[in-house]
């Protein structure tokens, strides 16, 4: 049966105790993978940040609001959570840098990947978080959608605020941002403003997150 499109998506990332990212990345993909996947979550994506040994950032994605209600509650409520949340809890120093998207449109969603088949890595994803003085509704989304396509660069998929109020507000996410997420494999962005010609509607500069995939990534 075909899987529902996903319209909801978390980007998050995690400060993990100085040296100690392996171990989480072992911890989570050991018990919080396919546990999550059965309560109807997909993971997108778990990464190393090249540029900070101490940050895992991973993505997960729902059906909608509703779908993610009901799936964190069961998977944090759940027995597999329960059972082994005391081993990857010490490891965290932070994990309330999160943000709660939307497809920019459906065109520009992450691509559906086979688990039981994972890809050959095609080197890092980049993530773009395009800070703006505006709500990216107000003229920035379709002026980049417009550049992007125009310059014909290699997109992953392009993602902005989901404002729906966060319904399971013991994972905080940061709400009420003015963000544009490109998610890409375009490491080189030194010209990217210019190209795009967006310059003028950035708050402060993009921050840039190049990810190397985990072994058991979806997005690689």
């Amino acid at each position: 049966m075909k899987t529902p499109p996903h319209s909801v998506l978390e980007l998050r990332q995690y400060k993990v105790v100085p040296g100690r990212r392996d171990d989480m990345i072992d911890v989570f993909e050991r018990w919080f993978v396919d546990s999550q996947e059965a309560e109807d979550m997909r993971l997108v994506g778990q990464f190393r940040d090249r540029d900070d040994p101490n940050r895992f950032t991973w993505i997960r994605s729902f059906v909608d609001m509703e779908a993610r209600e009901r799936g964190l509650n069961a998977f944090y409520f759940g027995p597999v959570w329960q059972a082994h949340r005391d081993e990857a809890n010490p490891l965290l120093l932070d994990n309330d840098n999160v943000l709660l998207l939307k497809p920019l449109t459906p065109e520009l969603a992450f691509a559906d990947t086979d688990r039981r088949e994972p890809p050959e890595p095609a080197g890092p994803v980049v993530a773009t978080i395009f800070y703006l003085w505006k709500d990216p509704a107000e003229g920035f989304s379709q002026l980049f959608a417009e550049r992007l396509a125009a310059t014909g660069l290699p997109t992953l998929g392009v993602y902005v605020p989901e404002t729906s109020e966060n319904t399971f507000p013991r994972l905080p996410v940061r709400q009420h941002e003015k963000v544009l997420v490109w998610f890409s494999r375009v490491e080189d962005q030194a010209w990217l403003a210019a190209d795009l010609d967006i310059a003028d509607a950035q708050e402060r500069p993009a921050q840039v997150l190049r990810l190397d995939p985990t072994s058991r990534s979806r997005l690689r």
